[in-house]
């Protein structure tokens, strides 16, 4: 997956001392340089800020990444921001700007470079580049997706009432609604998203924390009380299993979207920030497994309609339906005992064990 991916490097120097070093990075972290080279001659040659730019009629932030082998399916607007302007520009976040610095620092020393990821979710030409450029690039998958998810222990199943609710619900008619515990729309998305739910009639679950119901509309709770059923907390792994739920409403954040894939759950997708953009793209363009918002933000129209398009009973829903469980089959393969992931975990053990 072309997406932020829990990279390890583990450093010849470090290697010696017997230490590791973790953190976050996305696949697109390791050419930021020639992207940020390029971004900026796409803007006019200056220095690469915003949207603005020079040269064609596309603008800039619409363009591909063609000189990246095998991403040439994500655009610019894509990608944080951090990696177009390399960390100098007043919206950059400080904590991902620092990131990529330490990035920078560490990769001409790596002497391997590891992948919450699956090799045989990635483009041959992308996996042949790093690997050129690298010792070893492995792959050694989502720890969530190699071991089973656990039984909720009694205090946590009956905590929000869940899963007992998703047990009176009809197959496949729920949407289960989740932005993570980082991640939130601003408030008067959260007000038309409540509005499609109610005007679509569908069942719905919403993991939604105490402080954001202030931004619902008045009476909407207690309109809703028989269709939906507002939790702070949902345990999403056993949530997105359920064979009640229809479709997943997020963020795109990389666990959820593989979440959704083992779940066999299709998506709507609204990015917020990170990597979700590169994870929408993947979800909608590339695997075709879900939808994007309409106009990227949350508005009743645009939802009802993206909720009956994925729910539905036409050729696009019954499509996306089939490709996850298609996608899922490629996943639970490549997370099994003769797939790749397994090998290049084996590898690591030995790095480490040196």
């Amino acid at each position: 997956m072309l997406s932020w991916s829990l990279v390890a490097i583990w450093l010849r120097t470090c290697m010696q001392s017997g230490s590791l070093y973790t953190f976050p990075h996305p696949t697109t972290y390791i050419y930021s340089a020639l992207i940020h080279e390029t971004y900026a001659k796409a803007c006019g040659g200056g220095e690469a800020h915003g949207n603005g730019g020079a040269g064609g009629d596309l603008n800039p932030i619409d363009k591909t990444l063609d000189a990246i082998p095998g991403l040439s399916v994500m655009r610019f607007g894509d990608l944080p921001q951090e990696i177009l302007d390399q960390g100098n520009h007043s919206n950059s976040s400080p904590i991902l700007a620092r990131e990529l610095h330490r990035i920078r620092e560490v990769l001409p020393r790596a002497n391997a470079v590891v992948m919450n990821s699956f090799q045989e979710l990635n483009s041959t030409i992308l996996t042949d580049d790093l690997k050129s450029k690298f010792q070893d690039i492995l792959y050694v998958g989502l720890l969530t997706l190699i071991f089973p998810t656990p039984p909720l222990p009694p205090s946590h199943s009956d905590a929000t009432g869940c899963l007992p609710w998703l047990d009176e619900q009809k197959p496949t008619s729920v949407a289960y609604i989740s932005f993570g515990t980082v991640a939130a729309v601003p408030p008067h998305e959260f007000a038309a998203l409540a509005e499609a739910l109610e005007a679509s009639c569908v069942p719905f679950l919403w993991s939604l924390r105490e402080n954001f119901k202030a931004f619902l509309p008045n009476g909407f709770l207690e309109r809703t009380r028989k269709q939906g059923k507002i939790v702070p907390w949902a345990p999403q792994a056993h949530v997105l299993s359920h064979k009640v739920v229809g479709v997943y409403v997020t963020h795109c954040g990389y666990n959820s979207v593989f979440e959704s894939i083992v779940g066999e759950v299709p998506m709507i997708c609204r990015p917020i920030l990170g990597d979700n953009m590169m994870n929408r793209r993947m979800v909608e363009d590339v695997w075709e497994i879900g939808v994007g918002v309409e106009g990227g933000v949350f508005t009743k129209k645009g939802m009802v309609k993206s909720l009956e398009l994925v729910l539905g009973h036409g050729q696009h829903g019954r499509r996306m339906r089939e490709k996850i469980r298609d996608l899922k089959e490629l996943v639970v393969k490549a997370a099994g005992p003769d797939g790749i992931a397994s090998k290049d975990f084996k590898t690591l053990l030995e790095l480490i064990s040196q």
